[in-house]
């Protein structure tokens, strides 16, 4: 059962740290270099002002939205992340379960300890699949293929990491991915047994939908540093002419690539700076947002992540241009704090949170929050 103590994104990420242990609790919370662009990111939030309305009649609020032609229940969705049953076991179930009973979209990661089919019939279609362009065309477009057999609508290509960045909590830990378990850990892990015994139970997480596709094709193994800096604008077309869904462009801070990737046929763009875990001098997410906006026009579908962490974060994303917000670590600090409830308790705080907010700002749908709810823009 969920502690009635958690209200919070950071209320859960304390109990997270007290669970997890320390090498797996580092690599989720953790960030590139000095992890100056991962707390600017929450601070940014900071510095937006919203605009109260008075004797507006919002007792008619829905959440409800619709972004690429698609219904949704909620305006925010789960950001795509990597090995999630490492840091937690049975997390990207319990993501999809989350997705599927709530009605809102899961990314799926490339690099999930789940295979990109099973998560999809977990979450009951609410998925958008995430595609990290590495190495091999094969795996590559293999990848591309099943997404696209496996019924996914809208797939996600990352495009802010041509090379991984240096993060040193991860280097002092010894943390690396596939992740293995060396003496040196021994004690950490002895003092977390929930996480180390429900872990080795299940066997050590592996990404399964780039270890089972290279295993069967009997490829190379999968190097996660390698590949990544030679795909261009060119691949992106490649991969446009190829995939004939719903094509999302994610890590975008300049306009200029925004632009770009309108006129490349992305259905839309992603704002984000990787929750500051790529490069770390890049400004807050949330301060490129509007500036995108503006360059590309009103109409673009735009998607945002990045230092969100609560209801009030939700509402000054979609009032400063996004269409969609995605969050992710609150999400895995939810789970690996209080497991299911601990997500539930979660979601059902920032549900209520993003519609008192709302409230508060005369707003009865996402629809309706724009930037005339930002103080300073008002008209």
């Amino acid at each position: 059962m969920a502690d009635r103590k958690l209200f919070s994104a950071e209320d859960h990420r304390r109990a997270a740290q007290r669970r997890m242990p320390r090498i797996i609790f580092d690599a989720l919370d953790g960030g590139a270099g000095r992890e100056t662009a991962l707390r600017k990111n929450t601070e940014a939030f900071d510095d937006l002002f919203l605009q109260s309305r008075v004797l507006v009649n919002v007792q008619d609020r829905s959440l409800q939205t619709t972004f690429l032609d698609t219904p949704w229940q909620l305006p925010f969705g789960i950001s795509p992340m990597g090995m999630c049953n490492l840091f937690w076991p049975d997390a990207d179930q319990i993501l999809a379960e989350a997705a599927r009973t709530l009605g809102f979209p899961l990314g799926v990661s490339t690099m999930a300890s789940t295979s990109l089919e099973e998560i999809f019939e977990q979450a009951g279609g609410n998925a958008w699949f995430q595609l990290y362009a590495g190495e091999s065309d094969e795996v590559t477009f293999g990848l591309v293929e099943r997404a696209e057999r496996a019924g996914y609508s809208a797939l996600i290509l990352t495009a802010d990491v041509p090379v991984l960045p240096s993060r040193p909590r991860d280097y002092r830990n010894g943390f690396a991915v596939p992740f293995k378990m060396t003496p040196r850990h021994v004690f950490d892990f002895a003092w977390h047994p929930r996480w180390s015994l429900s872990t080795l139970a299940r066997g050590v997480p592996k990404p399964v939908n780039i270890s089972e596709h290279t295993a069967l094709k009997r490829l190379p193994e999968f190097k996660r540093e390698s590949g990544r800096d030679r795909i261009d604008w060119a691949f992106l077309r490649e991969l446009r002419a190829m995939w004939k869904g719903d094509l999302i462009l994610k890590g975008v801070m300049s306009p200029e690539d925004a632009k770009m990737g309108i006129a490349a046929g992305v259905d839309a763009v992603y704002v984000s700076n990787h929750g500051g875990r790529q490069l770390e001098s890049a400004p807050p997410a949330i301060q490129a947002l509007p500036i995108i906006r503006e360059a590309i026009g009103p109409s673009a579908p735009l998607v945002f992540d990045s230092g969100v962490r609560s209801g009030d974060d939700v509402v000054c994303a979609l009032a400063s241009g996004a269409d969609f917000v995605m969050l992710g670590r609150p999400m895995l600090y939810a789970i690996a704090g209080s497991g299911r409830a601990g997500l539930n308790t979660f979601l059902n705080v920032l549900m209520d949170d993003v519609s008192i907010v709302m409230a508060q700002i005369g707003c009865r749908s996402p629809a309706e929050v724009g930037a005339n709810c930002l103080v300073g823009t008002c008209g």
